[in-house]
C-alpha cells in the first residue's frame, strides 16, 4: 500500500496525542504495521518544526511543514502560543 493512500489525523495537545484516526482510501485494506509505524514517525519529526514554524508566524494554517518520500504533513493549530 502506498502512502497516498493513507491519511492519519491526529490532534496533538502539549505533551500527548489527544486524538487519532487513520483514514483509507475507497477499496483499499488497512495499512500494515509498518506503514503505520512510518506515519507516526514522520508525524513525530514534523512536531519540531511545527513549534519553530509556531513562533515566527501569526497564521493557524501552516500547510506543508514537512515532506517525506511522498508523504506531507500539514498542520493547524490554536491561537494560544505555549
Amino acid at each position: 500500500m502506498s502512502s497516498s493512500q493513507v491519511l492519519l489525523f491526529v490532534i496533538v495537545g502539549k505533551n500527548e496525542p489527544l486524538y487519532e484516526a487513520e483514514f483509507h482510501k475507497a477499496g483499499t485494506a488497512g495499512s500494515s504495521d509498518s506503514v503505520t509505524r512510518q506515519n507516526y514517525f514522520v508525524l513525530h519529526s514534523a512536531l519540531d518544526l511545527v513549534e519553530k514554524a509556531a513562533w515566527t508566524t501569526n497564521q493557524m494554517y501552516l500547510k506543508v511543514v514537512d515532506k517525506v518520500n511522498q508523504q506531507q504533513v500539514s498542520t493547524f493549530f490554536d491561537s494560544r502560543k505555549y
